[in-house]
């Protein structure tokens, strides 16, 4: 099929109508063909949880966030997958009903990373579903994707903007404050992140008083919690479970201590009172007017955390001056720094 060169001054693409109609009846092709609802192979990137899943394989457990996950899975035979993984510790293999082209009288043989693993045998409907999790340098089969303890799993794996993916509430301070810098600079952001979420998602955010958060609230929506422990009390009741400590004395992060008159911290993290979601701390979504200019630009601009200092004025990309910033890692603590 040839394509005739860029002509004119505007090197505007000129097709041969015969071209054309090549063009038209591969496209008409395709449609009629539609996608394959199960491929046999499957060649998978991804660098979070969020977006965790390819045709019949998700993967439920990372090494490390923020760095590249693969896998790629065949189906090599009627009863054999094979599957090899870059930075996964956990994922599964579901086929739907009907669709499993695998054997329903043998339990398949997962081949993963050079291990050989029995599964499951298919369902009688011809579904299947393997789950697999790395237990050391060896692979497994498995009941369930979860596992003890508050690992990062999908929908619960940050940065802070996932929170605004889902239904959320702003959660405003009615107490004394532990300072007045930072209550002043709370107020601010506040406002502005509800007028901002207004403007730039044509939607009205969720607003409440501390005093007047329900149970349907915690059960149902991510927290936005603004203040700090002593002015906002649903902060206060989660305060010591939170991996950041706040007092008067001074914000602690690990090794790190910051003046509380003048530092605030930004975090996400899995509600304690409810951890099937999260709270945010002081924080609407993260980008500002900066990017505004175009949508590839609205993208996360701060991680899992960040320590504001205060005595520096917020601006068009940042809150203030961050001082210190990171991801938590897969088990929701701080990493060594």
């Amino acid at each position: 099929m040839k394509l005739a060169r860029l002509e004119g001054p505007q090197t505007a693409h000129k097709f041969h109508p015969d071209t054309k109609l090549e063009l038209a009846r591969q496209i008409d092709e395709i449609a009629a063909r539609g996608r394959d609802p199960l491929p046999r192979k499957v060649r998978f990137t991804t660098f979070t949880l969020h977006y965790n899943q390819s045709a019949w394989v998700t993967i439920d457990a990372l090494t490390k966030h923020w760095e590249r996950a693969r896998v790629n899975a065949e189906i090599t035979g009627d009863s054999a997958v094979s599957v090899t993984t870059e930075n996964v510790t956990a994922l599964t293999l579901a086929m739907d009903s009907g669709a499993c082209p695998l054997d329903v009288a043998r339990a398949p043989v997962v081949t993963i990373d050079g291990q050989k693993v029995t599964a499951a045998v298919p369902a009688s409907d011809r579904s299947w579903t393997a789950i697999f999790r790395k237990q050391g340098a060896q692979w497994a089969s498995v009941k369930t994707a979860a596992e003890p303890g508050l690992p990062k799993v999908h929908g619960l794996q940050g940065p802070i903007d996932d929170a605004f993916l889902d239904s959320f509430v702003f959660v405003s301070p009615t107490g004394a404050p532990l300072a007045p810098a930072a209550a002043k600079w709370v107020a601010s952001e506040e406002k502005r992140a509800i007028a901002e979420w207004r403007r730039q998602f044509r939607g009205d955010a969720q607003v409440r008083d501390d005093k007047d958060m329900t149970e349907a609230d915690i059960a149902n929506s991510n927290l936005v919690l603004w203040g700090d422990p002593s002015s906002n009390r649903v902060l206060a009741r989660i305060a010591d479970r939170l991996p950041v400590k706040w007092t008067a004395d001074g914000v602690v992060l690990g090794a790190h201590r910051y003046p509380a008159a003048t530092h605030a911290p930004i975090l996400i993290f899995p509600n304690p009172l409810n951890p099937k979601k999260y709270v945010v701390l002081n924080s609407g979504f993260t980008f500002r007017e900066a990017d505004y200019l175009s949508n590839a630009r609205q993208t996360p601009k701060l991680p899992d955390y960040a320590i504001v200092d205060l005595t520096v004025a917020p601006d068009g990309r940042f809150p203030g001056k961050i001082v210190e910033a990171g991801f938590f890692n897969e088990e929701w603590a701080l990493q060594d720094r």
